[in-house]
């Protein structure tokens, strides 16, 4: 009876080692053919690490080929905390250098992270600044390139083409409705670190980035100018609230050129208003044709053979139209006239009476 006792519960302990044993078993067959994408991303980032380095963006041509946006090759700085050995000098060199204060640039420098952009300070550095840090030689501190957005132009079409971001992200015109095409792919250079955050820099690798499409506009370079410089005389001769206009192929629709007044520079977008840098006025106003309409109903009337332009009409200045009185603009009328002078008096009756 003893014996049988002591035999069975080595068979129970047995079991209980047998069901482990294949829960480990099973375990192990889970983590290395269901997880282990997961825990390989997960280990990598442990040793992983890349500095960017961005694309350019998308240059926008005239239908010449002139830029009108296009990039000019800028400075970042980026940081590896775990690479700073000496984070108090670090902080104090770098803040003297971007004019930040020292507390502010600690915490960039001590952050728990692997890569550390100082934003927006180190973005985007003159070329002065930027080889005032490269002349430091410092650990952990890097100068990566980036592309900035240049209009060559300056205000030149700027209601049209937008303007984009500290990211190069278009927030307006052409910048934002194009911007998934424009925007390219950045690259890296990847590499791998120890334990402590050092480069491991024969593990190195290089990933080239990619620019964005570029776009080119049925806009003339030349005509825009034109139509810019003459807006620019009328606000000057007039001092209007606003100016702007169109140059269009009537051939084709295409639009040759397309300003507004007041203008802005791209660039430097955050220096304005926002009703100046959000309102492309010659296709976001909404007025009445007015007097510039009646040629086309001349036009029509012409082509219906409703009237001749030899016809005579008597303008008296005023007509009762739909229980409605209308005048015409000049007081009294122009009296009798043919229809050829109402286009040419700009008669608003006259106009009118081919209507009917």
């Amino acid at each position: 009876m003893f014996f049988k006792s002591i035999h069975k519960r080595l068979k129970i302990i047995g079991i209980i080692i047998t069901f482990l044993f294949l829960l480990i078993i099973f375990k192990v067959f889970y983590i290395q053919f269901f997880s282990y994408k997961k825990l390989n991303k997960l280990a990598s980032s442990l040793w992983n690490r890349n500095l960017p380095i961005e694309a350019n963006r998308g240059n926008i041509y005239d239908r010449n080929g002139n830029v009108l946006a296009g990039n000019i090759t800028t400075t970042s700085l980026v940081l590896i905390p775990n690479q700073i050995k000496n984070k108090e000098l670090t902080a104090q060199k770098l803040a003297e250098i971007l004019n930040v204060s020292y507390d502010e640039m600690l915490k960039h420098v001590s952050k728990k992270t692997s890569i550390e952009r100082v934003h927006p300070e180190g973005r985007r550095l003159s070329y002065e600044v930027a080889d005032q840090i490269k002349e430091l030689n410092l650990d952990g501190v890097y100068l990566v390139k980036e592309a900035k957005r240049d209009y060559p132009n300056q205000e030149l079409l700027a209601h049209t083409l937008g303007f984009v971001g500290i990211d190069n992200q278009g927030l307006a015109g052409l910048e934002l409705i194009y911007d998934k095409y424009l925007t390219g792919s950045n690259g890296a250079i990847k590499y791998y670190a120890d334990a402590k955050g050092n480069n491991l820099a024969y593990a190195s690798k290089y990933v080239k980035p990619q620019d964005g499409m570029n776009i080119t506009l049925t806009i003339d370079l030349d005509i825009q100018k034109s139509l810019e410089r003459e807006l620019d005389n009328a606000i000057t001769k007039y001092n209007p609230d606003g100016a702007w206009g169109i140059v269009m192929d009537p051939n084709n629709g295409e639009i040759l050129a397309m300003a507004s007044r007041p203008s802005f520079n791209p660039t430097n977008y955050q220096e304005y208003d926002k009703e100046s840098i959000n309102r492309n006025v010659p296709i976001w106003m909404t007025y009445e044709p007015g007097s510039t309409f009646k040629i086309i109903t001349l036009a029509a009337s012409l082509e219906e053979k409703t009237i001749d332009l030899n016809d005579h009409f008597f303008d008296s200045g005023s007509i009762k139209v739909g229980g409605a009185t209308l005048h015409c603009w000049r007081h009294g009328g122009h009296g009798e006239e043919t229809y050829l002078e109402v286009v040419e008096n700009s008669c608003n009756l006259g106009i009118r009476r081919e209507i009917q």
